[in-house]
């Protein structure tokens, strides 16, 4: 007795549309002439079975994937996955399920490239991230005739101790850095008043003059400060 076999016949039809696979028991293996439509084509009644397939691009989110990283860091990730199918005929005769078949292995996919990162890298590097994940996807599923167009990392979830973590530590670097730039301003400032100083001490005139700037700075300030002005002579006798 011969076995059965189902394969697909007619023509393919214009890329917006749905073309419709007639499948139909046959004793050849090797006849697969394409799909049917768009237009009138017959069919045998309580014989063929009609496939529709959709050839317009789709959308799918990969689940969130729990995932160790390579530097042993638990995140979250999930994704989006454009793709279509090119080749109608492929996508019924060697695969039961193209779309279930193609959601399946974008998780496996996600998972297998972001644990061979380092938390750094996937945060900073998701457009190379997921042209990497295109091009696996697009491999894996061209012998099912869907072409993936584009996939895109959504969202990036770390644990909430990792989250406190890191925002101690940027916290930490912040405070480092003013304090950098604190002491560098006060060795700045040291400088000038030394270079100040030097100059004030080559004419003692200058150092009278600044007494007397200084006075009228407080002088013209709105509070009930009392200032007594001493001779700058006589600072000079008492240090004698």
């Amino acid at each position: 007795m011969s076995t059965k076999h189902e394969h697909v016949i007619g023509s393919r039809n214009h890329p917006e549309a749905s073309p419709v696979r007639v499948i139909r028991p046959s004793h050849s293996t090797n006849h697969q002439s394409g799909a049917k439509g768009p237009g009138l084509f017959f069919i045998l009644p309580c014989v063929d079975m009609i496939i529709k397939v959709d050839l317009r691009t789709v959308t799918f989110d990969v689940p969130p994937q729990e995932i160790l990283t390579r530097d042993s860091v638990t995140v979250s990730v999930d994704a989006v996955v454009y793709f279509r199918i090119f080749n109608p005929v492929i996508s019924v005769t060697n695969v039961e399920n193209s779309r279930v078949s193609t959601q399946l292995l974008a998780a496996t996919t996600l998972r297998n490239i972001l644990g061979t990162k380092t938390l750094q890298e996937i945060l900073s590097d998701r457009e190379n991230i997921s042209h990497s994940m295109q091009t696996h996807l697009d491999e894996g599923t061209d012998p099912w005739g869907v072409k993936v167009e584009r996939v895109e990392i959504k969202d990036v979830r770390l644990p909430v101790s990792m989250q406190r973590s890191m925002a101690a530590e940027a916290e930490a670097a912040r405070e480092a850095r003013a304090k950098i730039i604190s002491a560098e301003g006060e060795q700045k400032a040291s400088r000038s008043l030394k270079e100040a100083a030097d100059i004030i001490n080559q004419s003692p005139i200058a150092l009278q003059l600044r007494y007397l700037q200084t006075l009228t700075s407080i002088s013209a300030e709105k509070n009930s400060t009392i200032v007594f002005p001493i001779p700058i002579e006589l600072l000079s006798l008492v240090r004698k």
